[in-house]
Protein backbone atom coordinates (compact mmCIF):
# COMPACT_ATOMS: atom_id res chain seq x y z
CA UNK A 1 0.00 0.00 0.00
CA UNK A 2 1.07 3.62 -1.02
CA UNK A 3 1.29 6.12 2.30
CA UNK A 4 1.08 9.93 0.78
CA UNK A 5 2.60 12.96 3.01
CA UNK A 6 1.34 16.18 2.32
CA UNK A 7 4.79 18.17 1.45
CA UNK A 8 3.95 21.31 2.93
CA UNK A 9 2.68 20.61 5.87
CA UNK A 10 3.67 16.72 6.56
CA UNK A 11 0.59 15.44 7.25
CA UNK A 12 -0.27 11.74 6.50
CA UNK A 13 -2.77 11.60 3.75
CA UNK A 14 -4.68 8.15 4.10
CA UNK A 15 -6.07 7.36 0.39
CA UNK A 16 -9.33 6.40 1.01
CA UNK A 17 -10.35 9.09 2.74
CA UNK A 18 -8.08 11.91 2.26
CA UNK A 19 -8.24 14.24 -0.88
CA UNK A 20 -4.77 14.66 -2.37
CA UNK A 21 -3.83 17.24 -4.91
CA UNK A 22 -0.85 17.18 -7.10
CA UNK A 23 1.28 19.97 -8.04
CA UNK A 24 3.90 19.32 -11.03
CA UNK A 25 6.26 22.34 -12.24
CA UNK A 26 8.46 22.06 -14.84
CA UNK A 27 11.16 24.99 -14.87
CA UNK A 28 13.02 25.40 -18.17
CA UNK A 29 15.53 27.60 -19.86
CA UNK A 30 13.77 30.07 -22.21
CA UNK A 31 15.09 29.71 -25.95
CA UNK A 32 14.41 32.37 -28.59
CA UNK A 33 14.36 31.35 -32.07
CA UNK A 34 17.87 31.71 -34.12
CA UNK A 35 17.72 34.26 -36.68
CA UNK A 36 19.57 31.84 -39.45
CA UNK A 37 20.21 34.79 -41.27
CA UNK A 38 22.49 36.50 -39.29
CA UNK A 39 24.47 33.04 -39.11
CA UNK A 40 27.96 31.83 -40.16
CA UNK A 41 29.56 28.79 -41.43
CA UNK A 42 30.44 27.68 -37.94
CA UNK A 43 29.36 24.29 -37.10
CA UNK A 44 27.74 24.95 -33.51
CA UNK A 45 27.45 20.97 -33.11
CA UNK A 46 31.42 20.62 -32.92
CA UNK A 47 31.39 24.01 -30.63
CA UNK A 48 28.73 22.23 -28.56
CA UNK A 49 30.69 18.64 -28.65
CA UNK A 50 33.69 20.52 -27.51
CA UNK A 51 32.35 22.05 -24.59
CA UNK A 52 30.50 18.71 -23.31
CA UNK A 53 33.64 17.27 -23.80
CA UNK A 54 35.81 19.74 -21.31
CA UNK A 55 33.37 19.48 -18.82
CA UNK A 56 33.54 17.66 -16.24
CA UNK A 57 30.83 15.02 -14.78
CA UNK A 58 29.82 17.69 -11.87
CA UNK A 59 29.95 20.70 -14.05
CA UNK A 60 27.69 18.98 -16.38
CA UNK A 61 25.20 18.08 -13.92
CA UNK A 62 25.21 21.53 -12.74
CA UNK A 63 24.56 22.74 -16.25
CA UNK A 64 21.67 19.95 -17.06
CA UNK A 65 19.84 21.79 -13.90
CA UNK A 66 20.39 25.41 -15.06
CA UNK A 67 18.60 23.95 -18.06
CA UNK A 68 15.41 21.88 -16.95
CA UNK A 69 14.37 20.96 -13.81
CA UNK A 70 11.18 18.94 -12.80
CA UNK A 71 9.30 19.09 -9.15
CA UNK A 72 6.13 16.79 -8.07
CA UNK A 73 4.33 17.36 -4.76
CA UNK A 74 1.37 16.25 -2.67
CA UNK A 75 -0.62 18.14 -0.88
CA UNK A 76 -3.49 18.57 1.16
CA UNK A 77 -7.09 20.60 0.59
CA UNK A 78 -5.37 23.35 2.81
CA UNK A 79 -2.21 23.14 1.73
CA UNK A 80 -3.33 23.41 -1.94
CA UNK A 81 -5.48 26.52 -0.97
CA UNK A 82 -2.98 28.17 0.29
CA UNK A 83 -0.67 27.22 -2.64
CA UNK A 84 -3.39 28.56 -4.82
CA UNK A 85 -3.44 31.74 -3.38
CA UNK A 86 -0.15 32.74 -3.79
CA UNK A 87 1.81 29.98 -5.82
CA UNK A 88 5.08 31.87 -5.98
CA UNK A 89 5.81 32.23 -2.48
CA UNK A 90 5.88 35.68 -1.97
CA UNK A 91 5.48 37.47 1.38
CA UNK A 92 2.13 39.09 1.87
CA UNK A 93 3.61 42.72 2.06
CA UNK A 94 5.35 42.04 -1.42
CA UNK A 95 2.38 41.23 -3.19
CA UNK A 96 0.67 44.89 -2.45
CA UNK A 97 1.57 47.56 -4.05
CA UNK A 98 1.73 50.51 -1.51
CA UNK A 99 3.45 53.75 -1.10
CA UNK A 100 5.65 54.73 0.93
CA UNK A 101 3.75 57.17 3.78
Amino acid sequence: MVHYTCDGCKRPLDDQNDLRYVVKIEVYAAVDPLDLEDQDDRDNLDELHDMLEGADEARANELDDAVYQQHRFDLCPECRKRFMKNPLGRKSTEMFDFSEN
